[in-house]
């Protein structure tokens, strides 16, 4: 089962993460744009998440993901940690953010970045 500290070594190992507090909680930017957060007991993560996707992906999989009261308005899905299927799972939810929050020459220079294997 993957934990903060999981989180925090996967995010900061992503091109160009950062780490910030902001609301009293650990925050990963891209070139200063946020893109995952640890909020309350740290047994979870908020990441981006298109609108259109992520109601789906909240009623496929309730037990792993939900949407926040107060980030119902802004593109964010929470996940539990102890719902995911271990690490590489855990680095596809941290990478898909990412590649929402990073600039398009950052995107240019890590075209594969967190995508599957191609077989």
């Amino acid at each position: 089962m993957p934990d903060a500290e999981d989180v925090r070594r996967i995010a900061l190992s992503l091109p160009d993460t950062t780490e910030k507090i902001a609301w009293s909680m650990p925050t990963f930017r891209v070139a200063g744009k946020m893109f995952a957060t640890l909020p309350e007991d740290e047994t979870s993560i908020a990441v981006r998440c298109p609108k259109e996707e992520r109601d789906e992906l909240v009623l496929a999989e309730p037990d792993k993901f939900w949407i926040a009261g107060h980030e119902a308005q802004f593109a964010w899905v929470r996940a539990r940690l102890a719902a995911l299927d271990g690490e590489d799972e855990l680095r596809d939810i941290l990478a898909d953010s990412w590649r929402q929050a990073a600039p398009s020459a950052l995107l240019e220079s890590h075209p594969r970045l967190g995508l599957p294997p191609t077989g």
